[in-house]
């Protein structure tokens, strides 16, 4: 019964979970990863929802300080911790699931076609400014491998917020410097990964995770 309903469906019941068994986050496989297909919306301290509007968290997410997605003091914002990150380190991901470092957010890029063409398929088909799947559109947003990339915006520590409906900012797990994260960047006037080098780990951005 299932292999007919994943038939009549066209989906691969081998790649795709929908909702089943990660804390009820839908899934998918990608390349060799298995990744969440949401943004992260675990209400912790040093989380915010954009605008400090419950709304955006029910369809962004919550945006994060580096320090709450890893599940260290806060004082780790501003100082250098990373002797606490753990290889896989869990964060606030769910059990078998960890904050995804720099090295596996380049493995996805790579799986999907390299950094010039990501974005665009990266990206959910709804939900960003002057990007969709039609003709009349100069950027594309397919979602083609089921990332379902929302653009969440960012946060302040002084109470401000920017860029939502216009750039995505997920966390990694590795440090550029003391007071700085990697982090990965999509950007609604580009089909490419606009991968920026870092971001400073009192901003709040969001969280994906990736399977163990």
């Amino acid at each position: 019964m299932v292999l007919i309903l994943c038939v009549l469906l066209l989906i691969s019941c081998s790649t795709y979970n929908d909702k089943d068994s990660v804390s009820g986050y839908r899934t998918k496989q990608i390349g060799d990863q298995h990744w969440m297909a949401e943004n992260l919306n675990v209400n912790v301290s040093g989380s915010r929802c954009y605008g400090n509007n419950e709304a955006y968290c029910e369809i962004y997410g919550r945006l994060y300080n580096w320090a709450a997605a890893m599940a260290l003091p806060d004082s780790c914002n501003y100082k250098d911790c990373y002797s606490k990150i753990s290889a896989k380190h869990k964060g606030i991901c769910p059990s078998g699931w960890h904050i995804p470092s720099d090295a596996e957010w380049k493995r996805l890029v790579d799986s999907v076609g390299g950094s010039s063409v990501a974005g665009r398929y990266l990206k959910a088909t709804s939900g960003w400014l002057s990007c969709g799947k039609g003709d009349s559109y100069k950027y594309k947003c397919e979602d083609k491998y089921g990332f379902s990339a929302l653009p969440g915006g960012i946060g302040y520590p002084v109470g401000t917020f920017s860029f939502d409906g216009r750039d995505g900012y997920w966390w990694s797990a590795s440090k550029y410097r003391d007071k700085d994260a990697y982090y990965r960047d999509l950007n609604y006037m580009s089909d490419a990964a606009d991968w920026w080098k870092y971001e400073t780990k009192s901003h709040f951005l969001s969280v994906r995770c990736v399977q163990n």
